[in-house]
């Protein structure tokens, strides 16, 4: 006799990212402080409790959704620095174009489009974020600027402000697009504004012609 598959399981199974979608939705629709934990049952159609048995708080909600939606692709990014040999500025092309895209996703935008509304009223949002994605993918960066100079592929610029002129154009970017509501006309653009930044940033930090070894 075959045994009979648990009723509801699909759903039991589904429902973690049931939460994290109605969270998602509430946090950009009210923010953050303002929404409850029932409010998030409410929209997943769930009790209350069943959110606390995926999730220790509302706080471990937000977690999960940097962990989902934002941290694969800080992996991924770390991944790519810690092996790769050669050129920096091939995958620093990379790296950009692929954040560009994931970021043009209206889905995965929500996170950092959140963060930078709350983080300004609460720090402990950012360090959440700071932690899930930029303690892994910050340093990669600077080793591989650092060993892009040794190899003298690009010229002898500091690493760790380096970095932080990569990323600082697309991070002023999105915030003057959220929390200022300044966009270009045809939206938010990412992948023209991360062309643009691409041409403006290889041109300046490569090395003379002849220099790399």
């Amino acid at each position: 006799m075959t045994a009979r598959k648990p009723k509801f399981r699909r759903r039991a199974e589904a429902r973690p990212e049931e939460v994290l979608d109605a969270a998602l939705d509430l946090f950009i629709e009210r923010g953050f402080e303002a929404t409850r934990v029932d409010d998030i049952a409410n929209r997943a159609g769930i009790s209350k409790g069943a959110v606390y048995l995926y999730f220790q708080s509302k706080r471990a909600i937000l977690e999960g959704l940097i962990q989902r939606a934002v941290s694969p692709i800080a992996e991924n990014v770390a991944g790519l620095g810690t092996s790769f040999e050669g050129d920096p500025r091939h995958l620093l092309s990379m790296v950009l174009k692929m954040v560009g895209q994931q970021l043009a996703d209206p889905h995965t935008f929500k996170i950092p489009k959140l963060v930078l509304r709350e983080a300004i009223i609460d720090p402990e949002i950012a360090e959440t974020y700071r932690k899930a994605v930029l303690d892994k993918v910050i340093p990669v960066m600077v080793a591989l600027i650092r060993k892009g100079i040794a190899d003298g592929y690009l010229r002898p610029v500091d690493p760790e402000l380096t970095v932080r002129s990569i990323v600082g154009p697309i991070m002023l970017h999105l915030m003057m697009s959220e929390v200022f509501g300044l966009q270009p006309s045809e939206g938010l653009a990412m992948d023209r504004l991360v062309d643009n930044h691409l041409d403006i940033l290889i041109n300046g930090v490569s090395a003379p012609r002849g220099q790399a070894s």
